[in-house]
């Protein structure tokens, strides 16, 4: 009788665990993107460390460029994998802007347009906080 109790704890604790881990996820957190944008990184509003890196995920056949605390990131600093439209830059010491991330919130404006045909330009501007 007594191991029924044990293994009866034992799972309503596991339902308790699984229900807190649902309840609490960030999936329903995640940010209205414009189209031409699939993911950022940092999330807007997110607390990130030193060591982050901004990072754009843009639809393929659009060009982005990279604006942090209201000055552009020059294009030699971002990295770019075209086939996939992933646009990546964090600070460096070799770098001509910021040379690492300060305490504090920042601002990350990314402006788009397309590479060929139609113009699509267009903005999208978010914040994120480093510890």
């Amino acid at each position: 009788m007594r191991y029924r109790l044990i293994y009866l704890g034992l799972g309503l604790l596991l339902i308790a665990v699984v229900a807190l881990g649902i309840a609490f996820s960030p999936q329903g957190m995640s940010p209205e993107l414009p189209d031409p944008i699939e993911a950022v990184f940092p999330l807007p509003n997110d607390a990130a460390l030193r060591q982050a890196f901004v990072e754009v995920d843009m639809a393929v056949g659009y060009a982005a460029v990279i604006y942090v605390d209201g000055f552009r990131v020059p294009d030699g600093e971002v990295s770019v994998i075209d086939a996939t439209g992933l646009y990546r830059w964090a600070p460096s010491p070799t770098g001509t802007y910021l040379t690492d991330w300060q305490p504090g919130i920042h601002t990350v404006l990314v402006e788009w347009n397309t590479i060929a045909g139609p113009a699509d330009a267009g903005s999208f501007e978010w914040t994120f906080r480093i510890q």
